[in-house]
Order: structure tokens, then C-alpha cells, then sequence
């Protein structure tokens, strides 16, 4: 399993078309071949910063989602409201108690 997470800070006015994209593609990015999981989380201290979490079976299913014409159409959409530089990150599970 992938574990993506994808830090992104929006501008102000950027944060409610942001949730606003997500609301409208969140069941098929969830749907999508391969993902078992997806979860949006807020920053505790930063109501601009926004976090996604998403489980994946395997590298390849990640990919394909990345190279997807809805990935595309999705992140034409946000990367454009953003205030600074995204962080992600590929992991996987290495121990769990």
C-alpha cells in the first residue's frame, strides 16, 4: 500500500473555491482505480492550510491516477490558488503497533 499526502497552503481567497473543487470530485478521486482511502485534513493552527491523505494498493495505482484526466482537470483547477509551495509525500507502512 502508498500512503500519499499532499500539504497545500491557499491563499485566502483561495480556500473556499479550493474545498469547493474537492467537494465536487471527492467521491470519484475516491472511486478511482485503487484508492482505498481519502481524507481531507485542516492545519489546527493555519485555516489556509490544507492536508490530503489517501491510500493507494500499490505505486503503479497512484500513478495512473496522476496521469488521469481527472487528476489533471482537478489540479489545473487548485494549484492555481495556492500561496506557496506544495509539499507531497509517497510512504509506505513500515511499522504498526
Amino acid at each position: 500500500m502508498i500512503i500519499r499526502i499532499v500539504r497545500m497552503h491557499f491563499t485566502e481567497a483561495g480556500v473556499e473555491e479550493f474545498l469547493e473543487i474537492f467537494e465536487a470530485n471527492k467521491v470519484a478521486i475516491r472511486n478511482f482505480a485503487g484508492c482505498t482511502h481519502l481524507q481531507l485534513l485542516r492545519d489546527a493552527g493555519d485555516t489556509n492550510c490544507y492536508t490530503t491523505l489517501s491510500h493507494w494498493t500499490d505505486a503503479q495505482s497512484l500513478e495512473n491516477y496522476r496521469k488521469s484526466e481527472l487528476f489533471g482537470k482537478v489540479w489545473g483547477r487548485v494549484k492555481t490558488l495556492f500561496s506557496e509551495r506544495t509539499q507531497a509525500f509517497s510512504l509506505e507502512k513500515f511499522i504498526e503497533l
